[in-house]
């Protein structure tokens, strides 16, 4: 039964602490080929094909990976759809459909740390687009590697040059606004797919089939090691998904029906990422063949090839495919996590912009090159994610029953059922703060807890701490959002 939603009759939008053009209801004009889209776009990229590539070292045989591969994606498309359909019904975006859960203010909580992960990443993928481009860049101006040395910020003046022209580049999109957007999505995805194609066939042309693998371990596992490294397998995907599936309103919002979120998400997630894991493996377990080195990163590959047509064709491509990614997984989401801590000052533009810049001064080419800082930040903000996750689903389909009060999420009345107590609902902060604790704790045992059999023990979760603190977060909300009402 659909969700039933008051019109838009009292809402303020001279509200600067809650409105702006770009937060409220969207017109919805996107049919299931932009969702496709969308997904290919994120899914097509340098990180996306590394992470593709190590779900084949697990150990497992390719009929075992071929469920392990069908049962994650499946997973973040049930996720997906029900993430949707608050933000398809009322055409706004993750952090207003946050306000129902955490409050018309609280909202700007679960919206910054989303955003903070967001913009981190933008500045990750910015730089692995850069690298790409400065690849084509000495394959046609050789005496550029003059250029090459570390120098401001440990980053070379040709790493400057590369880098600030794929910020541009990605700015200049991001300010065309989103019809632009869904335009570059359409065409880019599938432009994408068919050099990538192209690609696994030259190397099994090269290589030979019969050099062709679908697992890249020779390590053989016992029936209960193989159900454990399916499951973790799984889990990893859903993780690998976690944050543009929590933000997928965003783009869920544009759609004139929940039937076309659903086809587009069959078609851009089971059928798109097991076609392009499939097509990844080929291609990684035909290079030592062809390079005599086993190749994860597809920039190595293009690195070592001498034709200067298929060298442009491979980095423009994966500069293309990273872009994609950036915008929908990134850009688009901090920019309105950004935009909604002040809507009447920042509009989604100048959110946009807040974040480009700060992906620079966090000069993410140094996080990169640092696993470690990278786990000891990301990774841990990360663990507030599956809290959000669990809150936001429990609000919507258990305790409000799919009902949508648009106008109250415009609305910092007292008067407002989203308003809770000065505008922020105790319940779900209670709620997210232990069990995103709980998920960072998990991590942290992973790492240090090695010498004791219980902490070993308890690190040994570490793959499935989001859905863990998902449940925890969702359960204890449930259980504090009743005891409210029955009060």
């Amino acid at each position: 039964m659909p969700a039933y939603i008051k019109k838009l009759k009292s809402i303020k939008p001279d509200n600067p602490r809650l409105c702006n053009d770009d937060l409220l209801p969207a017109k919805q004009n996107w049919n299931w080929y932009n969702i496709f889209a969308f997904w290919m776009s994120d899914v097509h990229s340098v990180g996306g094909y590394i992470f593709a590539g190590t779900l084949f070292a697990l150990g497992l045989t390719s009929w075992q990976i071929l469920i392990t591969l069908v049962a994650g994606i499946s997973i973040v498309m049930v996720l997906a759809n029900l993430l949707a359909k608050p933000s398809q019904s009322a055409g706004v975006p993750y952090p207003v459909i946050a306000r129902m859960s955490f409050g018309v203010y609280g909202a700007n909580i679960p919206a910054l740390l989303r955003g903070i992960i967001a913009i981190v990443w933008y500045g990750i993928q910015t730089y692995l687009a850069s690298v790409a481009l400065t690849i084509i860049l000495l394959k046609f101006f050789p005496h550029l590697a003059a250029w090459q040395e570390p120098l401001f910020l440990n980053l070379s003046y040709l790493g400057w040059f590369s880098f600030f022209i794929m910020w541009t580049a990605q700015t200049a999109l991001f300010l065309m606004k989103m019809e632009a957007i869904r335009v570059f999505l359409d065409y880019s995805g599938p432009a994408v797919y068919i050099v990538m194609f192209l690609l696994m066939l030259w190397i099994v042309y090269k290589a030979g089939w019969e050099n062709i693998s679908f697992s890249l371990s020779s390590e053989k596992l016992d029936f209960w090691r193989t159900i454990g490294a399916m499951l973790v397998g799984m889990s990893l995907i859903v993780n690998y998904f976690a944050g543009p599936t929590l933000n997928f309103g965003d783009f869920s919002r544009y759609c004139r029906s929940m039937k076309d979120v659903r086809i587009g998400n069959i078609w851009g997630l089971p059928v798109n990422f097991t076609a392009f894991a499939l097509t990844v493996i080929i291609t990684i377990t035909g290079t030592p063949v062809i390079f005599g080195q086993m190749i994860i990163d597809p920039l190595g590959i293009v690195a070592k090839m001498d034709n200067i047509g298929i060298v442009l064709l491979l980095a423009f491509t994966f500069v293309t495919a990273t872009v994609g990614t950036n915008i929908v997984a990134n850009f688009v989401s901090a920019a309105n996590d950004i935009s909604n801590l002040y809507p009447g000052r920042i509009s989604w533009r100048i959110g946009g912009m807040i974040a480009a810049v700060l992906s620079v001064i966090i000069t993410p080419w140094n996080l990169y090159n640092s696993p470690e800082v990278i786990h000891y930040t990301i990774d841990l903000l990360a663990g507030t994610l599956g809290p959000m996750y669990g809150i936001i689903l429990v609000d919507y389909y258990l305790l409000r029953k799919r009902v949508i009060q648009v106008d109250d999420l415009f609305d910092d009345s007292p008067k407002g059922i989203y308003w809770y107590q000065n505008g922020y609902n105790r319940a779900a902060v209670k709620s997210m703060i232990p069990a995103s604790c709980l998920s960072i704790g998990i991590v942290l045992l992973a790492d240090f807890g090695q010498g004791n059999p219980i902490m070993r023990a308890i690190g040994s979760l570490a793959p499935f701490s989001l859905v863990i603190s998902a449940i925890v977060g969702g359960v204890l909300y449930y259980h504090l959002s009743i005891r409210n009402i029955s009060e």
